[in-house]
């Protein structure tokens, strides 16, 4: 997690070293335990004498309150229900009580409901769900069963399976009517025939529909089936973080060698699969790493496989290892699944007691085994939400257990990079974070849990998020497709950040602007074939360039060419006192060298050769300005491209004002975001723009006395082997261009040696991964400062002679960045 010279290694050996010298620190022994024991021991028992007294008080009137989630959401059902909708959806993350929320929900209706049918998937989910209301209602209600072994009709709560009353016989016996609420368990399955074939019998006061993934792959709109009607939503960050969940401890540990090839999980080795080296080296981890539980509790342990006879071969093998196994899969009869879990749960009180429950994918969702206190996942992550259905299974709270292991073991898999996804929960599919969270993950997860991963189980991740697409077209679309049923409607740019999913900005890179996706995607897209060639490539400009918001100022003086083209103020106008006008109003800075820059930006003096014939404005002959013609006839003529140029406006704003407005001294920088080499230089009002090879490590630019150096931790495998580093988080020594002596003029800038050097600034930027073709951003980590003298070196390979240069940092660099960045 972190190496020995680390930031956060130093505060532990700090923080150690303060506790070792307290004078109310003593020395360790066996006296010290053994009181230490008696007073722990007493505690315990007192505990359990006072919850023996509480249970013989009250055997039969245990109270059950309704958590601050299921509060929030009772109080959203009854506004709905108060509004005359009939249909709602609670979207709750698994192990949160959606079930008893419900149960809470129905007993606390504004329409009080006298009958009611509680849908699920599976018989023993129904019996479940039939417990829960039991504990909440008490006696207020009759209760039974519909399933293929039970035909309780007449009950007034009625939980029943799918399977048996979308039969016509079941149906039949039903009126539209009967029921007063129908609530859905699992209602990401309400698309499939059965599921629409009941909805269409019955006419309900209200629908209720409870899932924790209501994002499906078949294209179906669980949303519109409710008429986007989120009555309440909790995610697992929340629900940890307000202790509705059991804490986890996750490893991510290395697997074997399956013979897998990086993009094809089915040419994995059946034999390395289910060989006993490889149970071996499962249970030895297993037994590492431990299990959740107050001492002395008995492990109870799930094992995800990806397949059904591997799970049988492994549970095999472990069985000869001494650990008492059963398989389960949908080919088993509810009575033995039920058998299993209740072997497990109470493996402790039965002689038959299991250790572990095997299975590929049945407790994906519904059954609760909520004593589980250790789960293994022996398959690859195919997708985040089955990952958090999966490490779900174990977050439900049970008494003596007090937190749960995952052991995810790692392979070569091309969709590693959908682990740190889903344990972030961060749905930007940027590389950079990706990588983050896998070397200091702990600064993303909530509560008291708890992620690490094995080094060779990170490299594998690392490796998997290098050679990922972020950009792929089937991703975007999805993402796209789903925010689409959430919302009802064709999403903003705005909707994806509100609603935490990908962001814009891969749409951009991708196609160019969010109005040339739609265009080609969208088939109900009302801009569609509105705008002409030349709009559409002023639309990627401003998306492509300035919508990520990294800087306001091009963004508040376009809008204001629009707001001239829309009041017909074609003046001629002087870029200076425009710029300078404009920001005294909107707030930002102007300086010599800057406004020169923002009027090269808007001339199109900087653009790419796809670009090359745009601009903003134009100089006259005389040296004022004025707005493209041709922008201010499409403002003027066509209110699709102007509101669409707005739109991508706005969002930039947004995305400054979001990311980007705590501005590092007088700079236009914000310290650990990310920035390019052209981005680099335009925010430095640079009157120019190089290219990266160039800049190379650092240029200095004697217009605007500034420095920017720029440092790929991680090299190029044939790289020149520069060898900067870290010393600390505030000391850095960089390399010298080469060939370049201690008496050269860029000494002369780094260590301010003249007098035109003495105000200027130096500016750290820092990656970690120049291979990676999607991520080309650097941190930036402050002004730095040359300190003592260069050093002479002699380059091995090439015998040039270059220097070593010894910054200090003035801002000391982020525990979690610093890590991230010198770490291997």
């Amino acid at each position: 997690m972190s190496n020995k010279d680390g930031a956060i290694a130093t505060n532990i050996n700090n923080e150690f070293e303060k506790l070792w010298s307290n004078s109310r620190s003593i020395p360790l022994s066996d006296d010290v335990i053994k009181n230490y024991k008696e007073r722990y021991q007493a505690k315990k028992d007192l505990q359990r004498q006072l919850s023996r007294v509480l249970k013989e008080k009250s055997p039969s009137v245990e109270e059950f309150r309704p958590n601050t989630m299921q509060l929030q959401f009772i109080n959203a059902l009854n506004v709905l229900v108060n509004k005359k909708k009939t249909k709602a959806l609670l979207l709750s993350a698994t192990g949160t009580g959606k079930t008893f929320a419900a149960a809470f929900a129905i007993r606390d209706l504004v329409i009080e409901p006298k009958k009611m049918l509680f849908l699920v998937h599976r018989e023993e989910i129904a019996k479940q769900a039939l417990k829960t209301f039991s504990k909440v209602f008490r006696n207020r209600r009759s209760m039974g069963l519909l399933t293929g072994n039970h035909k309780d009709l007449e009950a007034d709560f009625v939980f029943g399976t799918v399977q048996t009353i979308s039969r016509d016989n079941a149906l039949e016996q039903f009126q539209k009517n009967d029921f007063d609420v129908i609530v859905i368990d699992e209602v990401h399955h309400a698309g499939a025939p059965t599921y629409q074939k009941i909805m269409g019998h019955f006419e309900p006061k209200l629908w209720l529909g409870l899932t924790a993934t209501p994002t499906r792959t078949d294209g179906f709109d669980i949303f519109s089936l409710f008429d986007h009607n989120i009555a309440h939503e909790i995610s697992l960050r929340q629900a940890l973080n307000t202790d509705l969940l059991c804490p986890f401890h996750y490893f991510g540990v290395s697997d074997l060698d399956l013979g897998e090839n990086f993009d094809s999980l089915e040419l994995r080795d059946f034999n390395k699969l289910t060989s006993k080296e490889r149970v071996k080296h499962i249970l030895a981890k297993a037994k590492y790493y431990g299990h959740g539980g107050i001492e002395g509790t008995k492990l109870k342990g799930l094992i995800f496989c990806s397949r059904k006879d591997e799970a049988q071969k492994i549970a095999e093998l472990m069985g000869a290892e001494g650990y008492r196994c059963q398989v389960l899969t949908g080919d088993d009869s509810q009575e033995t699944r039920i058998s299993a879990i209740d072997r497990l749960s109470n493996n402790d009180k039965r002689d038959d007691g299991l250790d572990y429950i095997l299975t590929v994918d049945i407790f994906n969702e519904g059954v609760d085994i909520p004593k589980v206190n250790q789960i293994i996942m022996l398959r690859a992550t195919e997708s985040p939400i089955v990952f958090i259905q999966q490490l779900g299974r174990g977050l439900r709270k049970a008494d003596g257990k007090d937190f749960v292991v995952i052991l995810d073991f790692i392979g070569n898999y091309s969709t590693n990079y959908f682990i740190p996804i889903a344990l972030s929960g961060d749905r930007s599919y940027n590389k950079d974070n990706m990588r983050r969270h896998v070397t200091t993950p702990n600064t993303e997860i909530e509560g008291a849990s708890t992620v690490h991963f094995e080094e060779i189980a990170k490299k594998r991740i690392l490796d998997s998020i290098d050679k990922a697409n972020t950009t792929d077209s089937k991703l975007i679309r999805q993402a796209y497709q789903n925010l689409k049923f959430r919302l009802g409607h064709i999403p903003s740019l705005q909707d994806f950040v509100d609603n935490g999913t990908i962001t814009p900005i891969k749409i951009f890179d991708k196609y160019g602007s969010y109005y040339e996706f739609l265009n080609k995607f969208e088939p109900d897209y009302p801009n569609k074939g509105k705008l002409d060639q030349k709009q559409q490539l002023f639309l990627q400009w401003v998306s492509q360039k300035y919508a990520r918001g990294k800087r306001a100022d091009e963004l508040k003086l376009i809008a204001d060419l629009i707001s001239r083209a829309e009041n017909l103020n074609f003046q001629t106008f002087n870029a200076s006192h425009w710029i300078n006008a404009l920001a005294n109003k909107a707030g930002f800075t102007s300086s010599e060298y800057k406004i020169i820059n923002l009027t090269k930006q808007l001339s199109g003096t900087f653009n790419s050769q796809k670009l090359k014939n745009l601009a903003f404005i134009h100089q006259n002959a005389n040296g004022s300005y004025s707005i493209d013609p041709y922008l201010v006839q499409s403002i003027q003529s066509n209110l699709a491209f102007r509101n669409l140029l707005t739109e991508t406006i706005e969002f930039g704003l947004k995305q400054n004002q979001i990311q980007y407005a705590n501005r590092y001294k007088e700079t236009d920088f914000v310290l650990y975001q990310k920035y390019t080499y052209d981005e680099v230089q335009r925010l430095l009002g640079w009157t120019r723009n190089l290219n990266a090879q160039n800049i190379g490590g650092y240029f200095y630019d004697a217009e605007t006395k500034t420095l920017p150096v720029f440092i790929n931790y991680v090299k190029e495998e044939n790289a020149i082997a520069y060898e900067d580093r870290f010393i600390s988080p505030d000391e850095l020594i960089a390399l010298s261009k080469h060939p370049r002596k201690a008496s050269s003029t860029d000494a002369d800038h780094m260590f301010k040696r003249t007098e035109a050097d003495r105000n200027n600034k130096i500016y750290l930027f820092v990656r970690k991964n120049k291979d990676d073709k999607e991520t080309k951003e650097f941190y930036f980590l402050g002004e730095i400062n040359a300190h003592g003298n260069p050093t002479e070196v002699r380059m091995p390979e090439s015998n040039d002679t270059a220097f070593e240069i010894q910054y200090k940092l003035e801002t000391p660099v982020r525990a979690d960045i610093f890590e991230y960045i010198t770490e291997g």
